[in-house]
């Protein structure tokens, strides 16, 4: 009788595994099961901006050594957002090849995203390496890490188009809205 109320507890637990996420993968960690979001391939192209860099040509000088040569795809209503400097580091989404030549579809310089940022509700910085730092005690879920991802900006699990990124300012649009940060000091 014993044995029979464990494999039945057993088929029940087994069912109820099977049957509670049929989205998403998972993996066995010890005696619980883990469910896995799904993999997003990234396609930005990472780099250094190049001294070549003109008014509608991108030079960048890739991760991997090479030299990338892309036309600023004007069609785009803000191809670039945080400036063209020789050195800074960027993110490029690539867009369909134009006359041969390589386009650039979105260009973020993530050298002038890195710093502080505040608005009424948050005061954090993002700092190279993926992490975010917040200065808001009373924040209940702060953001810790951040990456670009096909030209978004995520910041823990929250995605963002970046709208502008200037000098002083920083605009984020998802969803729920327009986010508007200023650089803190």
């Amino acid at each position: 009788m014993k044995q029979l109320s464990l494999l039945f507890i057993a088929i029940a637990v087994m069912t109820l595994a099977m049957t509670g996420c049929k989205n998403k993968s998972h993996r066995n960690v010890g005696d619980s099961i883990v469910a896995e979001e799904p993999t997003v391939t990234d396609s930005t192209v990472y780099g250094v901006c190049g001294e070549n860099t003109a008014m509608h040509t991108l030079s960048l000088i890739t991760d991997a050594g090479d030299t990338l040569e892309y036309v600023l795809d004007d069609s785009e209503e803000n191809p670039v957002v945080g400036g063209l400097l020789a050195g800074d580091r960027l993110a490029v989404v690539e867009g369909p090849e134009m006359d041969g030549e390589k386009t650039a579809k979105k260009v973020i310089n993530l050298t002038t995203l890195l710093g502080k940022w505040t608005s009424l509700d948050k005061n954090f910085e993002i700092e190279e390496g993926g992490t975010v730092k917040s200065y808001v005690e009373a924040e209940k879920n702060p953001w810790t890490s951040w990456k670009i991802l096909n030209g978004k900006l995520v910041l823990n699990r929250d995605t963002f188009a970046i709208d502008n990124l200037g000098s002083d300012s920083l605009y984020l649009e998802n969803d729920k809205g327009i986010f508007v940060y200023k650089r803190a000091k």
